[in-house]
C-alpha cells in the first residue's frame, strides 16, 4: 500500500448536504445526501468539478458534496463545508467501491504501525465513474493528529 503522509495543509470548499448516520450506515446516508445534492446541482445547472466528496465527521455525521466552479448563491439551499486538513495521509484506491472500506481499514492499520494516530474528518474523493470497476479511482484522505 503506497500511503503518503502530507504535511502541507489542504483546504477544500464543498457544497452539498450533511446528516447523521444514526444506524451507522455511513454509505447509505452518504448516498441519500449525494442524490439530494445532485438533484440541486443538476436542477440549477451549477458548474462543478463532477467529483463526489464524502466527509466523515464526529458524532456519526456524514457530508456529501461537490466542488463548484463558482460558489452558489444562498437560494440553492446547499450547505457549504470547508474541509481543513493540516496534516493527512493520502492513498489512491484503484478498484471497486465495495473494497474502499477494506482499503481504509488497512490504511489505518499501516499508519498506526508507523506510530501515527488518525482523527476525523476522513475524506473520500470519488473519481469519475466508468463501467470497468477494476479501474475506478477513489482518493482516501485521513487526518493525522
Amino acid at each position: 500500500m503506497n500511503i503518503q503522509v502530507i504535511n502541507t495543509p489542504l483546504s477544500i470548499i464543498v457544497y452539498g448536504f450533511s446528516g447523521a448516520a444514526g444506524d451507522k450506515d455511513y454509505a447509505g446516508k452518504a448516498f441519500q445526501l449525494m442524490d439530494r445534492m445532485w438533484k440541486v446541482v443538476k436542477g440549477q445547472n451549477l458548474k462543478n468539478k463532477g467529483m463526489n466528496i464524502w466527509v466523515y465527521e464526529p458524532d456519526n455525521m456524514v457530508f456529501a458534496g461537490v466542488e463548484l466552479e463558482n460558489g452558489p448563491d444562498a437560494s440553492t439551499g446547499l450547505e457549504q463545508k470547508l474541509i481543513n486538513l493540516p496534516k493527512y495521509a493520502y492513498y489512491k484506491h484503484i478498484g471497486p467501491y465495495n473494497l474502499i472500506k477494506q482499503a481504509g481499514t488497512k490504511m489505518t492499520d499501516e499508519l498506526r504501525q508507523q506510530g501515527l494516530e488518525t482523527i476525523l474528518p476522513y475524506v473520500e474523493i470519488y473519481g469519475h465513474w466508468g463501467p470497468d470497476e477494476s479501474r475506478l479511482e477513489t482518493e482516501l484522505l485521513m487526518s493525522i493528529k
